[in-house]
């Protein structure tokens, strides 16, 4: 596993994300642009939804990234626990906001999707509670990441929680197969291939790739800065000593 510890050298990640950044944030905003301009502009209103449907481009992609970046946050906190990596830890760290952010973005946008295709604005079905699940475990990491004076043990007991937290990201996705709920079933992750017109998907998945390149920019803004303040908490301990 030396690979991996060359990888997780603060120093390396310093180096290594100083040029990925800006291209982060250049797609992001290309993306989320183009996916924009299409989805509003270009692709047809549904047949049955109307022009309704149009909130599916910001609604679905945000869905995806609130199960992306907890899948991340899970798989740097084992990092953490096993190979005992600090900068794994602060990567679940500066992951943790943007996808609780990310999975308000799909409850309002759900709610505001649900209130003219079901007459209510919330429902507590399998999905809907699921995904309320996951923001409240978002909220808990990050509680329990602050709620020690010392940060080693505050990273290990909210390492532990991802992981622990981590089975409700299957019962998140799969929720509408395993239940009957109201929320309607995949209709772009599918084995017989999307159900969806290629003007809809085409934006739907520009939105996505967006929304991704826009977490990966926000999360090595965040690491970065999380780094340096390591840094420099280190110089002054130094310093304290010195004297």
């Amino acid at each position: 596993m030396s690979w991996w510890h060359r990888l997780a050298s603060p120093t390396r990640f310093m180096s290594y994300s100083a040029w990925v950044l800006p291209i982060a944030g250049w797609l992001a905003a290309g993306c989320i642009g183009v996916g924009l301009a299409l989805g509003l502009f270009a692709s047809p209103a549904d047949y049955q939804q109307g022009e309704t449907v149009r909130i599916m481009y910001v609604h679905v992609p945000a869905a995806w990234m609130a199960l992306f970046c907890y899948s991340a946050m899970a798989a740097s906190s084992a990092g953490y626990l096993i190979w005992k990596q600090p900068l794994a830890e602060l990567a679940t760290r500066a992951t943790a906001p943007v996808g609780a952010c990310f999975t308000a973005i799909a409850l309002v946008s759900g709610s505001l999707w649900g209130q003219p295709m079901w007459g209510t604005w919330w429902v507590w079905d399998a999905r809907l509670t699921s995904a309320l699940v996951l923001f409240f475990l978002y909220l808990g990491y990050m509680a329990l990441a602050e709620a020690f004076d010392d940060p080693t043990r505050g990273g290990k007991a909210a390492s532990i929680l991802a992981l622990v937290g981590f089975v409700n990201v299957p019962i998140v996705k799969f929720s509408v197969d395993w239940w009957n709920t109201l929320h309607q079933p995949a209709s772009v992750v599918k084995l017989d291939g999307p159900a969806i017109d290629p003007a809809m998907l085409v934006p739907l998945l520009l939105m996505a790739a967006g929304f991704t390149f826009y977490a990966v920019a926000v999360v090595i803004l965040r690491l970065r800065a999380m780094v340096l303040e390591r840094k420099i908490q280190a110089l002054q301990r130094q310093l304290a000593e010195a004297r």
